[in-house]
């Protein structure tokens, strides 16, 4: 019990810390364009500091009862995947729900759904009850696979590994016009509306004559870490170490100066992405192997087409990520050049097209890149000819592991650095 109440004065500090630097974080430099940016923004920011108190308090309960230790291995397994298969029916019957209250023929939604409500209260009571254990039983999972991997401090990752399942905070990213460069970046409430956003984004692009967008966002480093709903065990373990290694990265010069520069932001969202994806495998393997045999290609066989060939049928599949690739690449040649108008002109139409092939981007600008852009950890995409995602990637493949290789490049202050890295 003595050990159970240090652990959870540790876990405050590391709490009130990461609240404090989330708070102050919503800028990558403290520069007159972010408190500019503020002064449209202060009604719908998100509180981080509030956030942190509530989702402490569910950590804490959990420190307190040590979960985890009460289950069986195959029990714990029956918790993540009943968690995760509640999660799939809330999402479904929401849907139904909203559909039921849409549909101009249904005459009284409040008596025709009331089964359903029924059904998704229930729903909703039991994941109540699961949630909290199935996140304790996965921070635990990611924890002995952290360790196995030597980022822990006498067996204990540090900070402890915590992550809570929450409707995730928008956030508002500016960009310089002239430039595909973040400016600021501010976390706003996860209720806001499209309606809203496109508002915000108005009157942000008007007022600072500045590229603005609100991103949707699957996770962020706070502490504990937040992470949206799913029903994708892959994407969620994933995701969880992505945000861990945040937090990570925090208490080194990397992370530290994760809002020093663009390439730093960068250098930073990589390394957590090619973290996130192999620690994520790991848990997998590990722990649910039955799911990683599932991910793995199947063979199809090949079926010939019979009769005559129809030209239609011959055409490229869109490639989105090279398509994304060819936009960035361009929309940087006409702002290199000083042709903001003729580049804004050029995303917008390079937006209808990914519109026509069933991509719905909302807007396509200087912002969405500055976004998209620094999650580099796959070649083409958003990043263009961004030179700092491979240099992070070649970083990578030098490594003996990827210990080795995060161990190297939290040291790490400047892009510079990186480059003399992967050069020797």
């Amino acid at each position: 019990m003595f050990y159970r109440i240090l652990r959870g004065i540790e876990v405050a500090c590391y709490a009130i810390f990461f609240a404090l630097f989330l708070g102050s974080s919503t800028l990558l430099a403290p520069s007159n364009p972010t408190d500019r940016a503020r002064a449209f923004t202060r009604p719908v920011e998100f509180d981080f500091f509030d956030w942190t108190l509530n989702a402490f308090g569910v950590k804490f309960a959990q420190g307190a009862l040590g979960t985890p230790n009460f289950f069986e291995d195959d029990a714990r397994h029956r918790i993540v995947a009943d968690t995760l298969e509640l999660t799939r029916k809330i999402i479904q019957d929401e849907y139904q729900l909203s559909i039921i209250y849409t549909d101009p023929q249904v005459k009284d939604p409040e008596s025709a759904s009331a089964e359903l409500r029924a059904e998704l209260s229930q729903f909703k009571a039991r994941q109540a009850k699961l949630a909290p254990i199935s996140e304790a039983v996965l921070q635990e999972q990611v924890s002995v696979v952290v360790n196995e991997l030597g980022l822990t401090t006498g067996g204990q990752p540090v900070p402890p590994i915590l992550f809570h399942i929450t409707p995730l905070p928008y956030d508002l990213i500016v960009s310089r016009r002239d430039k595909i460069q973040a400016e600021t970046s501010i976390s706003l409430l996860p209720d806001l509306s499209v309606d809203q956003q496109a508002a915000l984004e108005e009157r942000v692009d008007k007022g600072l004559n500045v590229s603005s967008l609100v991103v949707p966002v699957g996770g962020i480093g706070s502490y504990p870490t937040m992470v949206e709903r799913t029903t994708d065990l892959n994407w969620l373990t994933d995701t969880i170490a992505h945000e861990w290694i945040h937090n990570w990265l925090t208490l080194r010069p990397l992370g530290m100066n994760y809002y020093a520069s663009s390439e730093l932001r960068t250098m930073n969202e990589t390394t957590a992405s090619i973290a996130g994806h192999e620690i994520g495998a790991l848990i997998l393997e590990l722990f649910y192997p039955e799911l990683t045999q599932a991910l793995l290609p199947q063979a199809s066989p090949i079926s010939l087409p019979l009769g005559p060939i129809d030209p239609d049928d011959l055409r490229k599949p869109f490639d989105f990520r090279a398509e994304m690739h060819t936009t960035r690449v361009h929309a940087d040649e006409l702002l290199s050049e000083g042709k903001i108008e003729e580049a804004e002109s050029y995303m917008e139409q390079r937006r209808q097209l990914f519109w026509d092939n069933g991509y719905a981007i909302r807007k396509l600008n200087q912002a969405y890149f500055a976004f998209y852009g620094a999650y580099a950890d796959v070649p083409g995409g958003a990043a263009g000819e961004d030179p700092v995602g491979p240099a992070v990637r070649q970083l990578r493949a030098q490594s003996g592991s990827l210990g080795d290789f995060l161990r190297r490049i939290a040291q790490m202050t400047s892009f510079q650095q990186l480059l003399e890295a992967v050069s020797k």
